[in-house]
């Protein structure tokens, strides 16, 4: 049993979250909080697993929170901005997820605690062409927003077609050696083989950088330089 706490101080998103939790058999709501000093009692006297945490809250927001403390439970933020997914990222959030959360996302979400998986086994499932297609991350090399689909494309040069979004994606690869360089685009940095300060070389492959994912580039070259994959 997974022992789970809400922190969110909009009602509405609150019991949707709720409503939500409750359809998971392993997962138990053990306790609700508008703010992060009610989140901190719950925290002290409650066996916490995983906490769904907002990030726009009144006193302390959820990143400043989740800073604070010495001992962090397995966090999954919620909110209605992207701005803050790196520093989810630097705090290793399990996932970032957008509001208003659907059912399908947020199963998408848990699946990853719900999963022990090896880190060199880890895979994302897509519905692809009426198929369930588990794909290994370590051979994807980069995947590309199509309008309402999404197409993913392996080092053996096979791609598929899903409709997701890449936003599904975003936060939950960033962790795993990918990192999103373009609205449309999120590239494996295992794959890369040349780089400038407009465009990423996958082999063959050219990805251009967009002009506003420039924090997400430098975390890239960051991730490049710290794993010498150049």
């Amino acid at each position: 049993m997974i022992n789970c706490i809400i922190v969110d101080d909009e009602p509405l998103a609150a019991t949707l979250l709720e409503n939500h939790i409750s359809k998971i058999d392993h997962f138990k709501l053990v306790g609700k909080a508008e703010n992060a000093m009610e989140a901190y009692k719950l925290l002290q006297n409650q066996k916490v697993d995983l906490m769904f945490l907002d990030i726009h809250m009144p006193h302390l927001n959820g990143i400043d929170f989740l800073r604070s403390l010495s001992q962090k439970p397995k966090t999954i933020f919620t909110t209605a901005y992207r701005d803050f997914a790196i520093e989810g990222f630097e705090l290793e959030a399990v996932d970032y997820l957008l509001k208003p959360i659907t059912f399908e996302r947020f199963f998408k979400s848990v699946e990853r605690v719900l999963r022990n998986s090896d880190p060199k086994d880890d895979f994302i499932i897509l519905k692809t062409e009426g198929m369930h297609q588990k794909l290994t991350l370590s051979e994807i090399v980069y995947i590309e927003s199509q309008g309402n689909d999404i197409k993913v494309t392996m080092a053996s040069n096979v791609s598929f077609i899903s409709k997701s979004k890449i936003t599904d994606l975003e936060f939950a690869l960033v962790s795993k050696g990918f990192v999103r360089i373009h609205r449309s685009f999120i590239i494996n940095a295992r794959f890369v083989s040349a780089y400038n300060n407009n465009e990423v070389h996958l082999g063959d492959h050219k990805i251009p950088i967009g002009r506003s994912y420039k924090q997400e580039f430098d975390t890239f070259t960051s991730f490049v330089s710290k794993n010498k994959l150049l």
